[in-house]
């Protein structure tokens, strides 16, 4: 994680639809390669599908709140940072 920086952190999580709900410290758009970690998680996804105030978008500015879904679940308080670059 020494690398990584910080994109944003999970505020809720809708288990049911797989849905992680960020709030941003950084801009993001699709396609963005992203870290979830927390205690209990631990993987790295390209964002797919992403939704603000239930509208799809395709980019979130900083200071923003976006729903984005995701392939494993998330917990509340997880960190989304941008991945270490691969060697």
């Amino acid at each position: 994680m020494a690398d990584e920086q910080r994109i944003g952190k999970v505020v809720h999580f809708f288990d049911k639809i797989s849905v992680a709900v960020v709030a941003l410290e950084s801009d993001l758009k699709v396609g963005d390669k992203v870290h979830f970690l927390g205690t209990k998680t631990d993987f790295v996804q390209e964002i797919s599908s992403m939704h603000v105030e239930n509208q799809p978008v395709t980019d979130v500015m900083a200071g923003k709140e976006v729903a984005i879904k995701v392939d494993q679940p998330a917990r509340k308080g997880d960190a989304l940072l941008w991945p270490a670059a691969e060697s």
